[in-house]
């Protein structure tokens, strides 16, 4: 279980909210803090019990849950090597036409060859498909296959796995914290904009990151 307080998973994205905006008190307010606390892992139960446990939803659409999901990955090598695999493939998309043969040529060589030592045992037999692919046309699509049988595996045992580490706890402390209802105290006012005839337009900060189009949650 992960304690309140602790700080070990604790994504960096946060930390600029909890120094507070800067001058002498810069991250000394009470309240500040508090309001960023993390609830004790005890109060999630309600929610451990109602939230969607969709692979997709919960690993790959919220980037929270993608960020923890990732961590849980690291300290496991065999399911670090599918993540590394999944963001190289995910390069080669982005790469530009004339550099893509030989960034998929990399992704074959490194991840896809029973030679590498970093080879992905349940994608390689794609290795030479992709190999081949790549000398006839280095569209993006080569490696979805092999994108779709990583996700495949990921989503079976290794996600069952998830949910009973503490990383998963600490998703679920950042969805109870989510859902604290948004009141004027939830943000913090360093300074008056401008005045008119009415009222005042002031410059605040959001104390905690909630799920408005937000990138961090």
């Amino acid at each position: 279980m992960v304690e309140k307080g602790n700080k070990e998973l604790l994504p960096a994205i946060v930390l600029p909210f909890c120094s507070g905006g800067g001058g002498k008190r810069k991250g000394r307010s009470k309240k500040w803090r508090e309001i960023l606390r993390f609830p004790h892992i005890s109060q999630c139960t309600e929610l451990g019990i109602s939230i969607d446990r969709d692979y997709v939803s919960v690993c790959e659409k919220q980037p929270i849950g993608r960020l923890l999901f990732r961590l849980y990955c690291d300290t496991r090598p065999k399911l670090q090597r599918c993540i590394q695999l999944l963001d190289a493939m995910e390069d080669y998309e982005v790469t530009p036409d004339e550099k893509r043969k030989w960034r998929g040529d990399q992704i074959v060589k490194t991840f896809l060859s029973k030679e590498s030592p970093q080879r992905v045992d349940i994608a390689e037999d794609f290795g030479e498909e992709c190999r081949e692919n790549l000398e006839l046309s280095p569209c993006k699509e080569i490696f979805s296959n092999c994108g779709k049988v990583l996700h495949d595996y990921l989503r079976g045992a290794s996600f069952l796995d998830y949910q009973n580490s503490m990383y998963f706890d600490r998703f679920l402390q950042w969805k109870m914290l989510e859902r604290q209802p948004i009141t004027k105290d939830t943000f913090r006012q360093y300074r008056v904009l401008g005045k008119g005839g009415f009222g005042e337009v002031c410059a605040c900060q959001k104390q905690i990151l909630e799920k408005v189009n937000s990138r961090f949650v």
